[in-house]
């Protein structure tokens, strides 16, 4: 893509039909996206290497759903850690969120560690064609009319479309001036996974529940107070720790790029659990804050934003990572048919106007949650948060919170009269011309499903690429007799009726999925 010159090096443009900025989970799950659909994709990614260190260590149940419908669940599923098996926590609070009214196969959080998670979307998305280059930092964007040039390392891409997945820091979002309204963090902490040597009396020997009560009647709490920090530490087995820490009550001016040191961790450590508690050796570590930002728009013109890159929050309720992913099973299908031709007017618009109210809707809990769990609370945040603990014991409040810390209780505003537009569909078995199946395997393509589960749509109908009728029978029932569901997952259109017209689907597909040919 170079060449030299009389001692001057010269770009040399290549081109691709999209540019991915940035290879954690949210750039890696696009580029599989698209790179499933036929979409020519770039991924570039500055550090050389990806970097085994702890942060984003698991997966919500709606996105182990979303996961599980392309075919990439199980290879995750080998490499999680062992963990508590409830539905999460809100705010750290000592109830247990419970999912399992919302008809997910998955109602238990996924602990895996967000390097394992991207090693093993980068070999799926690079198995169906998408290509990653590592050790390429974006340094320029010119986007015009038709499409946009990034440069980045001595390559010079023209793509149609720039997706900007490149974290918090976005270099793309800063390129362009973009602001980044929100407020800075008041609190920074250290996550590290550690190995210790030597074991106090306090280091907790298995993960506490953090409903169970204690010896006093009390409830347990993994979180511990001493010595001017908070802290909490979760046996992994054997001699490996994930240790998490930060100062009570004076500020930390450590900038997050500032590397943790391993006396860094030993002091937290004895200051907290005793001098017996011994620092074997670091695994990995990194710093983070709970500044709550984000971008206003989340496109401009022919570049997207996505994850980190679109909006940032406090770390608390297993978030980020899982919102990132989110955004991408919504994009990836919109700008696929967006850069071959056959979407909607306004389908790749749609991606902010759904997406953005998502973002602050977490922005929104996570504050709540910064509030209720921070490390030094006045009275008045005690009595909210002994007042919140009452509510989360109730089974609606506990159902209601547990949708949205999941994301199972997610509906998009589409438009259509039946009540299942806009929802997820709960996998559910189903029985084909093909023999049994699941709800969930009809996905693996990425396509999007006409579902007809009583014989209600018209043989002769042609539909248009990448949508498929799936003919079936469920003994369940989902709601409806038959249902267009989106490659995210998400029904757009729904009928009670025992027979509809070709026209009327067709419709539905036209303004919501594709163009139709009649």
């Amino acid at each position: 893509m170079t060449r030299r010159s009389e001692g001057v090096t010269v770009l040399t443009e290549s081109t691709t039909e999209v540019v991915v900025a940035g290879a954690g989970p949210t750039g890696l799950m696009l580029a599989y996206e698209l790179a499933l659909a036929g979409v020519e994709t770039l991924v570039l990614e500055k550090l050389p290497q990806r970097i085994e260190q702890v942060k984003g260590g698991g997966i919500q149940p709606r996105t182990a759903e979303l996961l599980e419908s392309r075919g990439l669940l199980e290879p995750l599923l080998r490499r999680a850690m062992p963990r508590d098996p409830v539905g999460g926590r809100f705010a750290i609070l000592p109830v247990p969120l419970d999912c399992t009214p919302w008809r997910t196969g998955h109602p238990v959080p996924i602990a895996i560690a967000q390097w394992e998670i991207e090693e093993v979307l980068e070999e799926r998305a690079i198995a169906v064609g998408a290509r990653v280059l590592r050790g390429t930092a974006v340094s320029g964007v010119e986007p015009d009319d038709g499409g946009v040039v990034v440069t980045a390392d001595g390559l010079r891409v023209r793509a149609r479309y720039l997706a900007a997945c490149d974290g918090g820091h976005s270099t793309v979002r800063k390129l362009l001036g973009l602001p980044f309204p929100g407020r800075s963090g008041t609190h920074q902490g250290v996550l590290a996974d550690i190995r210790l040597s030597a074991v106090s009396s306090l280091v907790p020997q298995q993960t506490q529940r953090m409903g169970q009560a204690g010896q006093a009647g009390q409830m347990v709490s993994l979180t511990r107070h001493a010595g001017g920090y908070w802290a909490m530490l979760v046996p992994l087995g054997g001699d490996r720790y994930r240790f998490t820490f930060g100062r009570a009550e004076q500020v930390d001016s450590t900038t997050r790029d500032t590397p943790v040191t391993s006396d860094e961790i030993a002091a937290a450590l004895q200051a907290v659990y005793g001098h017996e508690t011994v620092l074997g050796a670091v695994d990995s570590s990194s710093r983070f804050a709970d500044a709550t930002r984000q971008l206003e728009h989340y496109r401009a013109g022919r570049v997207l934003f996505a994850g980190d890159a679109a909006h940032i929050h406090a770390p608390l309720g297993g978030q980020g990572l899982n919102l990132g992913i989110q955004d991408a099973f919504n994009l990836g299908w919109k700008l696929a048919a967006a850069v071959q031709g056959r979407a909607p007017s306004g389908l790749l618009d749609s991606y902010h106007a759904e997406r953005h109210p998502v973002g602050v809707q977490v922005l929104h809990h996570t504050s709540a949650q910064r509030v209720l769990a921070g490390p030094n609370p006045s009275e008045d945040v005690a009595a909210l948060r002994d007042i919140f603990i009452d509510l989360l014991r109730l089974p609606d409040t506990n159902r209601h919170i547990a949708g949205l810390v999941s994301g199972l209780s997610l509906r998009y505003e589409l438009s259509g009269e039946h009540p299942l537009t806009g929802q997820r569909v709960p996998d559910t078995d189903l029985v084909t011309e093909a023999g049994p199946t699941r709800l969930s395997a009809l996905f693996g393509s990425g396509h999007a499903v006409l579902l007809d589960l009583a014989g209600t749509v018209p043989a002769d109908l042609r539909l248009p690429p990448r949508v498929d009728l799936v003919r079936a029978t469920c003994a369940d029932g989902v709601g409806a007799a038959a249902l267009l569901i989106r490659p995210d997952g998400y029904v757009c259109w729904a009928s009670d009726s025992s027979a509809v017209s070709g026209d009327t689907v067709l419709d539905a597909l036209a303004d919501l999925v594709a163009p139709v040919s009649r």
